[in-house]
């Protein structure tokens, strides 16, 4: 079992690998881009990128340390100048790898490791719905706590229904009484009997006063 054992043999000795990597560093930061197996792009992309990184600090000590991979003087300066100041608001990332194909003979997977674009990343949004928020958990002691609030608001509601349901007819009693109001103008006429009563009364008593003057002559 490979057990923290990180990097990758590629079948060569130790002093073979760190040469061929020094090699494919400055290759890569010369040009920009190196196409190469798809196992010595990836050993290859860890490199590049600490070293960039190094070129960001853009101090002596990084600048001696960078030295120990690229012997160039003029990429080593091109390294601190040009290249380190393009990532300058890039958190990571400076390297990216690309498929192409298998190599005729070995069937050995190619691909081409290059530097990104100068700039700041530009992340794409997902396109995938946002989860669904999850429903809070209640205790049963707030479930009832719950239930009679919505009953205490419940009931105002039916009180004032009820309510109006009685104010209705109490309105409507006002409208059916008028016809009795009126009552007393049809019974006018009952009043005007006695009068006619009085005149009646007058004549009999002048017809009976007649004989008596009848008498006395």
């Amino acid at each position: 079992m490979r057990h923290r054992k990180q990097g990758r043999k590629l079948g060569r000795t130790k002093s073979h690998r760190e040469a061929m990597f020094r090699n494919l560093v400055v290759s890569l930061f010369e040009h920009e881009r190196v196409e190469t197996t798809e196992a010595k792009a990836k050993e290859l992309r860890r490199i590049a990128e600490r070293l960039i990184t190094k070129g960001k600090q853009g101090t002596l000590h990084a600048r001696r340390i960078a030295s120990r991979w690229v012997r160039d003087p003029r990429v080593l300066q091109k390294l601190f100048e040009d290249i380190a100041g393009r990532y300058s608001e890039r958190p990571g990332g400076y390297t990216r790898i690309m498929k192409l194909r298998n190599r005729r003979g070995d069937n050995a997977p190619l691909s081409i490791i290059e530097l990104m674009p100068a700039g700041t990343p530009v992340f794409k949004t997902s396109k995938k719905a946002a989860p669904a928020e999850a429903a809070p958990v209640t205790s049963k002691e707030s479930f009832e706590e719950e239930a009679v609030e919505a009953a205490a608001e419940e009931a105002p509601a039916e009180e004032t229904i009820e309510a109006a349901a009685e104010e209705a007819p109490a309105e409507e009693a006002p409208a059916e009484e008028a016809p009795a109001e009126e009552a007393p103008a049809e019974e006018a006429p009952a009043e005007e009997a006695p009068a006619e009563e009085a005149s009646s009364e007058e004549e009999n008593a002048g017809d009976g006063e007649e004989p008596e003057g009848q008498k006395e002559a």
